[in-house]
């Protein structure tokens, strides 16, 4: 299978098993976890392609959808609801690491601009998240903890700078996902977020 296909596939079912464990966690019925499992792991690609001008892929890969219903599946039947801990932190950052990759690669095809592709790899990556917990009436990860955004954006850079260099795709794509994982688990380790606007005023 060739690499971004196959990024695509992996990044999906990573996705849409986060997405379906939260979905349940917070109660919903069945439908409504498919359809945050689903918005979880295709949103991103999809918008992606939208802004690329191409046919998402779940549109032309059965494959995608039969990621999302295995992980649907998986969830219903093993019917196990837990509070967000290291397992689901675990999936949720390799997921985070190779929507990263697959993003900028596939801009990369299709020729735009260094920056163009740094930015479509960083929407791929945090776009399903944040619908997810948006959707879950969840504080928004992306928005208030760690540095989602930020891994997956020097991911990207990585990557993309390793490509314009002409270094081997698959050592960019190794690299350049590690590189997503190592930042958001130093993050994690020592606590470290963006600094916050504060609206109140000194006396």
């Amino acid at each position: 299978m060739e690499l971004l296909p196959f990024l695509d596939l992996l990044s999906t079912l990573v996705f849409a098993l986060v997405g379906a464990r939260i979905a349940a966690d917070k109660g919903l019925d069945y439908g409504g976890i498919a359809f945050i499992a689903a918005i979880a792991s295709v949103s991103g690609g999809t918008l992606r392609n939208v802004f690329l001008g191409l046919k998402p892929v779940w549109i032309s890969d059965p494959w995608i959808t039969i990621a999302v219903l295995s992980a649907v599946l998986t969830t219903l039947v093993f019917r196990r609801v837990t509070r967000i801990g290291k397992t689901l932190l675990v999936m949720d950052t390799f997921g985070l690491a190779i929507a990263t990759i697959s993003g900028s690669h596939l801009a990369l095809q299709q020729g735009v601009s260094w920056l163009a592709a740094i930015i479509l790899g960083l929407i791929t990556a945090v776009t399903g998240g944040l619908l997810r917990d948006v959707l879950c009436q969840v504080e928004p990860v992306l928005l208030h903890r760690e540095t989602i955004g930020t891994s997956s954006l020097v991911g990207a850079i990585t990557f993309v700078w390793l490509q314009q260099v002409e270094v081997d795709l698959t050592l960019s794509a190794v690299i350049g996902a590690a590189v997503v994982v190592i930042t958001r688990i130093i993050s994690i380790y020592f606590d470290l977020h963006l600094p916050k606007f504060n609206s109140k005023k000194k006396a």
